[in-house]
């Protein structure tokens, strides 16, 4: 299994607040990476997660998405889609460098650094439990929901 180095953070997060690591305990967390607001696969994949955030909350799992847009992008992206979950600003890649998720991108011919869409699922004990890189959009909201009710299952877990 893949070991993640979680140090404590600061970060800005929608609406206006700033997130650390203790946000992430007590809890299941999924902590989803995508390249930039606005764009279509970025976009669908908020709308799946949304989609299935009640399920996510009835098994005490909270989402949040993480890009390195401004704190206003993310505010805006937010409204715009009415996602249920908190989006993270990290445009110093600190959350990203944690995680590996910056990578050589190529587009159009052109080489460039940047978020490989990338999911995450830990425990509450901030445990990595599933890793996803390279993630192609369609069907993973599920996947990462489907993947977190097994684990539950496997260790007896209540909803």
């Amino acid at each position: 299994m893949e070991k993640i180095n979680l140090t404590d953070f600061s970060l800005s997060a929608t609406p206006d607040q700033t997130l650390t690591l203790e946000h992430f305990k007590g809890a299941y967390t999924l902590v989803y990476f995508y390249p930039k607001d606005n764009t279509p696969g970025c976009s669908q994949q908020g709308q799946d997660f949304s989609a299935l955030h009640p399920e996510f909350l009835k098994h005490n799992a909270q989402i949040f998405g993480v890009s390195k847009d401004s704190l206003k992008q993310h505010q805006n992206f937010k409204e715009k889609y009415q996602f249920p979950f908190e989006l993270i600003s990290d445009p110093d890649e600190i959350l990203c460098n944690m995680f590996d998720v910056i990578k050589l991108k190529k587009n159009f011919g052109k080489e460039y650094y940047g978020i490989e869409r990338s999911s995450f699922l830990l425990d509450p004990k901030l445990n990595l439990i599933q890793t996803w890189r390279k993630v192609k959009v369609l069907d993973h909201a599920q996947a990462v929901f489907d993947n977190l009710k097994t684990h539950k299952t496997k260790n007896n877990e209540k909803n």
